[in-house]
């Protein structure tokens, strides 16, 4: 999964944030080379809508201030690749463009899930992600699977030039950490020879979370942005993207630990929030695959 993500932050982590596109923290998803030339925004178009929701669910500033302990962070042991890949959509979608053969691309790696779903044709990989232990983690799944890679720390599009292109460029679970999609995903497009695939769940990842903000902190949450508002930044930047909906297994990402960090509440709530979390229901399983040619 991907993390470079990954402006203030908000309840995912941040994977990105700050110079250049905004990108916000990842939460269990993760992300993020120089844009191409910047996109201009006009009120009411579908990268505006993307760009309100995305910011709207930053974590007000005197809750921040008052947490504890940083909300943000993403532990390696989450993102350690299967064994086997999962035959997912995304797999399918990324072999079907590597064909015999090709080098491939992962934005916000993480461990190297999304790449290392296409070991046989992939000949070599390049990781790109905000995290150093994430890239550590990459390259010891690398060694393990015998696939030559080499690793890019930073944020994406910031270090798009560094990274460089590749045949596939593959990017799961980053986009909900994106505040400004239109130039994040021209540098996806800019960098892939043959195709782009994007995975992500079908609303913003830690919306499953709105109920226990509002429980613990009396504040609402906007309405998450879905793949259908993603698929209309697209659009909207004359990609035609195939659009492959799926389930995943339903699970909560998190531990009560993480989720009581991620709330900005001390240790000794624990307890508390591990009985809020029996009261919601678990994050919905859709997730989407979506797939275009540069």
């Amino acid at each position: 999964m991907g993390s470079c993500p990954r402006s203030s932050p908000v309840p995912p982590a941040p994977t990105s944030a700050g110079r250049g596109p905004a990108v916000l923290g990842a939460g269990f998803e993760r992300a993020p080379s120089e844009p191409p030339a910047a996109k201009v925004i006009t009120v009411g178009s579908a990268a505006a809508r993307w760009s309100e929701l995305q910011s709207g669910r930053g974590i007000p500033p005197e809750i921040l201030a008052a947490a504890p302990r940083s909300p943000w962070g993403h532990d390696p042991a989450d993102f350690a690749p299967p064994e086997e890949p999962a035959d997912t959509p995304s797999r399918a979608a990324g072999l079907a463009l590597l064909g015999a053969s090709g080098t491939v691309l992962d934005v916000g790696c993480g461990g190297g899930d999304a790449a290392f779903a296409l070991v046989g044709p992939m000949v070599e990989a390049t990781g790109v992600d905000a995290q150093q232990d994430m890239l550590d983690l990459f390259e010891s799944g690398a060694d393990v699977r015998g696939v030559p890679v080499r690793t890019v720390l930073g944020r994406w599009p910031e270090v798009a030039e560094e990274a460089g292109p590749a045949d596939v460029v593959v990017c799961h679970h980053v986009l909900h950490n994106v505040v400004d999609l239109g130039p994040f995903v021209a540098a996806l497009t800019a960098a892939a020879r043959r195709g782009v695939v994007v995975e992500m769940l079908a609303e913003h990842p830690m919306a499953w979370l709105d109920p226990l903000w509002e429980r613990f902190h009396d504040l609402r949450r906007p309405e998450p942005a879905t793949v259908e508002d993603a698929v209309a930044v697209l659009r909207e930047a004359g990609i035609d993207a195939d659009v492959v909906r799926w389930d995943r297994e339903r699970r909560h990402p998190h531990d009560p630990a993480w989720v009581t960090r991620r709330l900005c509440l001390p240790e000794e709530r624990e307890p508390e929030v591990r009985r809020a979390m029996a009261d919601i229901p678990p994050r919905a399983a859709g997730a989407a695959t979506l797939t275009w040619r540069p």
